[in-house]
């Protein structure tokens, strides 16, 4: 069992710092409306890892064929990303005619709901998280000859060390809000928007173009060998 919880500790690091839109939403959050929002958003995007583990789990080798076989799944999330951010980029533009008082007061606004649900959402969008989990249990799974058992202490060990790596993220980042002026954090929300379409992008590209990515991922291969 300490085997397991070791093995787990190292994923939860690289997990948590995986630089992807719920990365950066997660340091927003954090800076405007505070710890006890950020971490609600990140539950959300817990639950999310939580679903596409039981996905990869229960699916692993039929589900891989199934995803190489649809790219069209990459589009479809990338899209849903890239109009999610263009619509938040438009919004805030219109925010630029607020005065400062009125842009402090939406800040202050805190809906732990519609937080979760975001966390939640933005994570299930992005199918690079399920190729993530599928990934690990590909590589973990025969080690841990895929007992339930020792299954569930790992991956109970890999989520409890992405948030506690979570929390110190956000502590630190709440350290700058005494420095963020709402103008300021009107541009952190505005560059957000804009990383929110550069990964929709990303996605779109991957599902449009899925033999070429095997291409360069050959070609690293070749190179590395």
């Amino acid at each position: 069992m300490i085997n397991d919880i070791l093995a787990g500790l190292p994923w939860g690091l690289f997990l948590s710092f995986m630089v992807g839109p719920v990365f950066f939403i997660l340091l927003e959050t954090s800076i405007t409306k505070g710890f006890r929002a950020a971490i609600v958003f990140d539950l959300g995007v817990v639950l999310g890892d939580i679903f596409f583990i039981g996905i990869a789990y229960l699916g692993s080798y039929r589900l891989i064929q199934s995803l190489k076989d649809k790219p069209a799944l990459f589009i479809f999330g990338g899209i849903i990303m890239l109009a999610y951010g263009i619509i938040s980029f438009v919004r805030l533009r219109n925010e630029e005619k607020i005065d400062d008082e009125e842009i402090d007061r939406d800040i202050i606004k805190r809906n732990y709901g519609s937080l979760f649900i975001k966390g939640f959402l933005l994570n299930v969008i992005n199918i690079g998280v399920l190729g993530f989990w599928l990934a690990v249990i590909i590589s973990v799974g025969p080690k841990l000859e895929m007992q339930n058992s020792r299954m569930f202490t790992f991956f109970a060990s890999v989520i409890i060390t992405y948030l506690a790596v979570d929390c110190l993220k956000i502590l630190l980042a709440k350290q700058l809000k005494t420095k963020m002026t709402p103008t300021n954090i009107l541009k952190i929300k505005k560059a957000i928007s804009i990383v929110l379409m550069v990964f929709g992008l990303v996605l779109i590209t991957q599902g449009w173009f899925p033999k070429e990515k095997e291409m360069v991922r050959n070609a690293f291969e070749k190179i590395e060998k």
